[in-house]
């Protein structure tokens, strides 16, 4: 019999207390245990990038991640990033720009950029395309999310909140 141990995690500022076995992931405590389907579970090797989650501010692979590691620590999904029902900036130019696609990967990328764009807000293309280097979407191509997170980064810039 595997041992179970509580741990305390926050989730999108909300603080939880779950009970783990060593070995579960943290993308399934995030989408079984606290109901945050948004992260996504695609190729469960850390390729694909869909169950991308910020760990205390920090892009990381949930399907990589073991739930016991993440006691004390703050995990942000993709239910955190629009504020009050209002899109942020990438968001909505995802929307606007036809980057969303079938959908799957589009948490993990909006997650990743999130931070990305915290950190450059400024980026070129060549910027972005290396960095959704690490995400990877199977419906068409990425023309439309590069446009999406050049058209957010010029939101930001230009003080969009």
């Amino acid at each position: 019999m595997t041992k179970r141990i509580p741990i305390t995690l926050t989730a999108n500022g909300s603080e939880h207390e779950v009970t783990v076995t060593p070995r579960r992931l943290l993308s399934d405590v995030l989408r079984d245990d606290l109901g945050l389907t948004g992260t996504h579970v695609g190729c469960e090797h850390g390729v694909c990038g869909a169950c991308t989650v910020l760990i205390d501010g920090r892009p990381a692979r949930a399907c990589l991640t073991f739930a016991i590691q993440m006691e004390g620590h703050a995990i942000t999904t993709i239910e955190a990033v629009a504020r009050d029902g209002v899109y942020s900036p990438l968001q909505q130019a995802m929307h606007e720009e036809h980057g969303l696609q079938c959908g799957f990967c589009t948490p993990g990328i909006i997650i990743t950029f999130e931070a990305y764009l915290r950190d450059n807000p400024d980026p070129s293309d060549a910027e972005i395309r290396e960095v959704l280097s690490g995400n990877l979407c199977r419906c068409t191509g990425y023309q439309n999310i590069v446009a999406a997170v050049r058209k957010a980064a010029a939101a930001i810039r230009s003080g969009h909140p």
